[in-house]
C-alpha cells in the first residue's frame, strides 16, 4: 500500500464505512426478501473485506507508543 497521510486515511475510511453501512441495509433486504444466495454471499463477503480494510486503516491512525 502507498504511504497515505492521516487525512487521507482518514477520508478513504469514511468511504469504505459508507460502502459497509451502504452493503449493510443491501444485505439485510436481501435476506427479508429471499433474494439470490449467490448475490448474497458475495455482498456478505465484499462487507467482511470492508471491515477488515478499515480496521488496518484504523490501526495506521493509531500512533505507535513506546515499550
Amino acid at each position: 500500500m502507498d504511504t497515505l497521510t492521516p487525512e487521507q486515511i482518514t477520508d478513504l475510511l469514511a468511504n469504505l464505512r459508507q460502502e459497509h453501512r451502504d452493503l449493510d441495509d443491501k444485505i439485510q433486504r436481501m435476506a427479508a426478501n429471499g433474494e439470490d444466495e449467490l448475490e448474497f454471499k458475495r455482498l456478505k463477503r465484499r462487507k467482511l473485506q470492508l471491515k477488515d480494510r478499515i480496521a488496518k486503516l484504523e490501526d495506521m491512525l493509531i500512533p505507535d507508543e513506546p515499550a
